[in-house]
């Protein structure tokens, strides 16, 4: 008897030693796609599956879901000089798919070029992927807001925007 329960308790022991796994990568599944963790102001970090953007270029987004989901993007990367573009967007998910964006400017300017599938959600990141074009994927990376010296460029269009509401 005595044998039996010692026998017992080393292959408990032995099993426990076993079960411990010492393999430190960990794959963080990230956020869940909602409204509220793509609330906030995003920087593009690199476009067109990882080209960064010209120095000078810049592409903030800053996502709201509080007022019937609104965006704002400030950006510099298509017109002569920089634009504050504004409008709304839309989360859905799509079966095959995931978690989709699109999004549709102030103004009766149209629809987002592209509808765009969110992949690695995470608090600092996340990856855009045009469900049109997969090589169209976007990186953008999350920020305290957009810069000041940005902002100064558009006071007086954000004032009127604001004394309107």
């Amino acid at each position: 008897m005595k044998n039996l329960l010692k026998i017992s308790l080393l292959m408990l022991f032995a099993f426990g030693l076993t079960a411990c796994d010492d393999d430190k990568s960990y794959d963080d599944p990230g956020l869940e796609v909602s409204l509220y963790n793509l609330s906030g102001t995003w920087k593009l970090d690199s476009w067109n599956n990882g080209e960064a953007l010209a120095d000078g270029s810049y592409v903030y987004i800053e996502l709201s879901y509080r007022d019937g989901n609104e965006f704002t993007i400030y950006q510099n990367l298509d017109s002569f000089g920089p634009r504050r573009i504004t409008g709304v967007y839309n989360l859905s998910t799509d079966e095959s798919l995931g978690s989709v964006i699109r999004g549709m400017y102030d103004y009766e300017n149209g629809d987002w070029n592209h509808r765009y599938i969110i992949r690695n959600l995470f608090s600092d990141r996340m990856t855009w992927i045009a469900t049109d074009d997969a090589q169209n994927v976007s990186v953008y990376k999350r920020c305290p807001g957009v810069p000041q010296e940005i902002l100064d460029a558009y006071k007086d269009e954000i004032e009127a925007e604001e004394s309107e509401k």
